[in-house]
């Protein structure tokens, strides 16, 4: 279609300018309307004697027509508008944590040794220089910028820097992206490059590094607990993750902020995970820093990854324990005599015996009633309920509820222990059955007997449980299950509940779901249940007298009493699930806050302040549960693996609580991954770009300096479609017609 330009002006960096989008047809048809138009006008005047008024109607009339005609060739006014800057040119490179690994050789040639390798910002570290675009100055602004700097929990974002770049840099003409495109945060690059593809924005990407790992053997993570006991042996999990082509038997070394130094030999499988762990048995108490060192591999290429640190906190701890039973059956003396001879144990029993007067006692390990009220029950971290249940002199209905708040709120642990007096059936009408892990055979309460001793077979499940863990290894530690003493008396278990996890079943006996669970463990609100199906665990000591017996009974008490004593004060407790938490994970935080009575406090204001090793701190509100427990709640996710410092605040009390907790995790950010040189050869595509080696810098230059100048921005008005257009021709045809009912036409 014909353009026609009537006429144009121009103004500093702008050109305004009339249009017409006409054809042969549409201007005849519009030359000849004129035409006709003017014929008549001039008859129509001639016939009225020339008078002046019609004259003037008629030259009215004309006007319309003209305007008509105008109108049917579409008139356009065209504003052009030329940016009156320099376009600009934004090159950004990628300054994270993963562009330090070292995996460039300085020369083409292969077989170039570990030592003379170069990090991947090393290598680019030339095209960061202002100096290098310099030849761009006369026609773009070249503007450089980093983009993903190293931050403590931050990935790097390929996305947001795309899409942000036409709105930082004015006229932008096109981007160089210099990067290793190991995006592991945001949206997908790819989104940002079809948007500039449509600005008409080509991105020229550089990769750096390496698409194939390296050899490397990399210590993943270092899970330490929270803290544990002086004297105690204390399992620390670690990961280590090679690329080595082949397996590799290596010793890793552990080493304590006071000297101390265990040693493991570990075996690494070949391209992929090893999940080990080590043992070290503190001396003494104090905050101490483990430091767990993987030795450098002849094929291993990075070895910045092969130390990690955990802080762990050692106490020396007296958890309490209660243990209440009805008669003193051989098992009930035996548990007793290993809690009280545990230094890290103060033990308080309650023995019943039914039909006499009086309870039963001896020395200073017994107490003569059961605790009278909240205050006082709060105090044990683990209660054992033997043969006993609700009957006059025994257990009552509100203390069964008190012992079930115990568990459910303050994290206390509590150990079902029945036996063949049947008397724990009578808890199945309390509110104790829904901790309960196992569904018991009511037809049965007495249980079952034999002459043939039973015996216990650990499921996968207590194989890797800490409960059952009798010797250091698990091969040993199988071993050592199947050679216990067996066990002459059984509970009347039918199957365990839904949610429970069961340890160890009967060897030999089966029903119709499944050989009868005899250890189950479950969690219930913010405590530990486990179910011991038998009374036999005191015949553990034949042969080798205390050393199994002892050794399970005090893994179980401190198994149930360690999230409780996360951190503790004099009127504050402070405990956290999961107790090893990774980063991004959600964190529950729970509260126990008493009053300076010792009363717990029903409502108030709680807080923690949470510092993260990076120094950034952040303030969480705790909601009361509003029960009696003094229970208050809150969540919390980190962002930052490492040490994070919490305190503890209650306004109420004025009280205050300062602790610590260590969050796990491997950073998204790390050295030693292959680059991903396809995500960004996919964005030049996309754009229109260029995928260009680093060496080739002045082939970049170049590529840059020949892009086409932007585009002027223009603005058309179509005229012949504006309702002002068509307002005016409305008011002159009104004006018209007005016109000749005043001169008497009408």
């Amino acid at each position: 279609m014909p353009i026609a330009f009537i006429s144009f002006l121009v103004v500093m960096n702008s050109t305004r300018s009339l249009t017409f989008l006409w054809t042969p047809g549409s201007l005849a048809v519009s030359v000849i309307a004129v035409l006709v138009a003017t014929g008549f006008c001039w008859a129509a005047w001639r016939r009225s004697g020339y008078r002046p008024s019609l004259g003037m109607l008629e030259v009215l009339r004309l006007v319309i027509v003209v305007l008509a005609a105008v109108m049917f060739n579409q008139p356009e006014w065209v504003e052009e508008f030329r940016p009156d800057e320099k376009p600009s040119i934004a090159v950004l490179w990628d300054d994270s944590t993963s562009m330090g690994t070292k995996d460039i050789s300085p020369s083409s040639s292969p077989g170039t040794p570990n030592s003379s390798l170069m990090t991947r910002k090393e290598a680019i570290a030339g095209m960061t220089e202002a100096a290098v675009w310099v030849k761009l100055n006369e026609k773009m602004n070249v503007v450089i910028q980093p983009f993903a700097s190293p931050q403590p929990g931050r990935g790097t974002d390929l996305h947001e820097p795309l899409a942000e770049a036409p709105e930082k840099f004015k006229n932008l003409l096109g981007v160089v992206l210099i990067s290793d495109g190991d995006w592991n945060e945001g949206l997908p690059p790819v989104q940002a490059a079809s948007r500039l593809r449509l600005k008409g924005v080509p991105v020229f990407t550089v990769p750096v590094g390496s698409p194939i790992r390296l050899p490397d053997l990399e210590l993943l993570s270092l899970d330490a607990p929270t803290f544990g006991i002086a004297g105690k042996s204390v399992r620390i999990p670690f990961a280590i993750e090679s690329s080595l082509p082949r397996e590799t038997t290596t010793t890793v070394t552990l080493k304590t902020s006071d000297g101390d130094e265990v040693t493991k030999e570990v075996r690494i499988a070949a391209m992929g995970r090893t999940s080990e762990s080590i043992t070290w048995k503190p001396k003494t108490t104090g905050d101490f820093t483990l430091t767990l060192d993987v030795p450098k591999h002849s094929d291993e290429t990075l070895i910045d990854n092969n130390k990690l640190t955990a802080p762990i906190v050692i106490r020396e701890e007296k958890l309490k324990v209660l243990v209440v039973e009805s008669y003193p059956r051989w098992e009930y003396r035996y548990l007793r005599n290993a809690l009280s001879r545990d230094p890290g144990v103060e033990v308080s029993c309650l023995l019943f015996h039914p039909g006499l007067s009086k309870v039963g006692g001896g020395n200073k390990d017994y107490i003569k009633q059961f605790p009278s009220g909240l205050d006082e029950l709060s105090k044990f971290d683990v209660v054992f309920l033997g043969d006993v249940g609700i009957d006059d002199g025994q257990l009552t209905q509100e203390q069964c509820r008190l012992l079930k708040g115990l568990v459910e709120h303050q994290a206390s642990g509590l150990v079902f222990m029945p036996g063949m007096q049947g008397r724990q059936f009578s808890l199945l009408d309390t509110e104790l059955d829904d901790l309960n892990p196992v569904v018991l055979d009511e037809g049965q309460p007495s249980g079952w007997g034999s002459r043939t001793p039973g015996h216990f077979e650990l499921m996968e499940l207590g194989r890797r449980s800490l409960l059952t863990k009798l010797a250091d290894t698990t091969d040993d530690n199988m071993e050592v299950w199947e050679d216990l003493p067996g066990f002459q008396w059984y509970a009347p278990v039918v199957k365990a509940k839904a949610g429970s996890e069961v340890l160890a079943v009967h060897k030999d006996i089966t029903n119709e779901y499944g050989r009868l669970p005899l250890l189950v463990t479950r969690t219930f609100g913010a405590g530990k249940v486990l179910f011991m199906g038998t009374d036999g665990a005191w015949r553990w000591r034949k042969g080798v007298e205390d050393k199994y017996h002892y050794r399970f009974w005090g893994q179980v008490v401190r198994w149930m009493a360690y999230q409780r004593n996360m951190a503790k004060g004099e009127t504050m407790r402070l405990y956290y699930s999961p107790d090893q938490p990774q980063m991004r994970q959600t964190l529950a935080l729970h509260a126990n806050v008493m009053e300076r009575s010792g009363e717990p406090l029903a409502k108030g204001d709680v807080t923690a302040r949470i510092v993260a090793p990076s120094g950034k701190a952040e303030t969480v509100r705790f909601i009361s549960a509003g029960d009696e427990w003094g229970v208050f709640h809150s969540r919390f996710a980190a962002e930052e693996p490492g040490k994070h410092e919490v305190t503890l605040l209650c306004k109420q009390t004025n009280s205050t609580l300062e602790t610590s907790f260590f969050v796990q995790g491997v950073a998204a950010e790390r050295v030693g991954k292959p680059a991903r040189p396809e995500v960004l050869e996919e964005i030049a595509r996309v754009t229109r770009g260029k995928v260009l080696e680093p060496s080739k810098v002045q082939e970049i230059v170049q590529s840059l300096a020949n892009l086409p100048e932007p585009l002027p921005s223009i603005r058309r008005v179509q005229l012949w479609s504006h309702p002002v257009y068509a307002g005016l021709l409305v008011l002159l045809l009104g004006v018209f017609w007005v016109g000749r009912k005043v001169i008497g036409l009408i």
